[in-house]
């Protein structure tokens, strides 16, 4: 790939520049679609087709990886997302078609530590994170130079040594490859003396602990975390200019905790939203997707965008997985105790 000629095209590297240089509007809040999901519940990535339920097993449950990567290109040619994330073997698909890399920046997972494994019938996630890497960035440097690294902080010397350790190496080899990288940090999955409400102050204090020792050449070009509430989100983006937040989606939720969280997500300073669940999960995720920029620019309401999107539905004849009343709700525990 011509690093050059993408740097200069593509709405990522248009974007960060802009939000580095102080000159952020919400136009330049940047759209990831998090389609890495097959590291994580194997081939439940899709989700599953209608009349089945996620964990049903047997044939035509779940749509196949060819069904998979249409929808990665459809939403890629639509021209709301700025990244797609993917795994390493999706990526390199999606890389072969001329013209993809131009404006949406392709991204692998460049890490599956034990933490986001689980397949059905597994209780790997009850376990303390351990580093694990799948990928080999030597092969996908020909084809992808933006890779996502994850890690995950339980308060246990041990396991988050270990993890600390790998994301050193990993480090030190992307950058000798020239790849980007952006860091995803996760709370707790298996916390040592910890309460969900100490969450949050952990997970930033752990951040800037992890990377005060990291020189330029080898920092993330932006993070990725879960919303712990806006005090904690305007503590972290309002600490280093230089260090762009992003948010993770969690759990599907209802229409209304999606564009929620995207609303007061960029109210209280975060720049990227990564969604993974809430845009696959949902009716329709075009016509999702294409309802967040005018909920992040302010020319909408949540409230307005979901009864759009129910409006949308209906025009096309697609049954929605809720009323409109329970759409309206907002269930994400965060964002009601707010």
């Amino acid at each position: 790939m011509s690093k050059t000629k993408n740097e200069s095209t593509r709405s990522l590297d248009q974007k960060i520049s802009r939000i580095l240089a102080g000159k952020y509007q919400p136009s330049d809040f940047i759209i990831a679609d998090a389609k890495d999901a097959d590291l994580s519940v194997g081939l439940m990535a899709a989700g599953a087709n209608a009349g089945h339920q996620m964990g049903d097993s047997g044939p035509d449950v779940y749509p196949t990886r060819q069904v998979h990567l249409v929808q990665m290109q459809a939403l890629m040619d639509q021209g709301q997302i700025d990244i797609m994330l993917a795994s390493a073997a999706n990526v390199e698909k999606l890389a072969q078609k001329p013209g993809n890399s131009e404006r949406v920046t392709l991204a692998i997972r460049g890490n599956d530590a034990t933490d986001i494994w689980n397949p059905r019938s597994s209780d790997y996630q009850a376990s303390a994170s351990r580093p694990f890497q799948s990928v080999n960035l030597d092969k996908t440097r020909e084809f992808c130079d933006l890779a996502l690294y994850s890690l995950t902080f339980n308060n246990d010397l041990d396991a988050d040594l270990r993890s600390l350790e790998a994301y050193r190496e990993f480090r030190i080899h992307s950058a000798k490859l020239g790849v980007r990288h952006f860091l995803e940090v996760f709370n707790p999955n298996a916390p040592s003396n910890l309460s969900p409400s100490d969450f949050g102050g952990f997970v930033n204090d752990s951040i800037i602990r992890a990377l005060a020792g990291v020189t330029q050449a080898e920092r993330p070009l932006f993070l990725k975390i879960p919303y712990n509430g806006s005090i904690h989100l305007q503590e972290l983006s309002g600490h280093d200019s230089t260090l762009v937040v992003g948010l993770l989606g969690g759990s599907a939720g209802t229409t209304r905790d999606t564009f929620e969280l995207l609303r007061r997500g960029e109210q209280a300073g975060a720049r990227v939203a990564l969604f993974g669940r809430k845009i696959q999960r949902s009716e329709s995720q075009l016509d999702l997707v294409a309802l967040m920029r005018p909920v992040i620019e302010g020319s909408i309401t949540p409230v307005q965008a979901v009864e759009q999107y129910h409006e949308i539905l209906e025009r096309q004849g697609l049954p929605s997985q809720r009323t409109l009343e329970d759409d309206l709700v907002i269930t994400d525990p965060i964002l009601r105790a707010e």
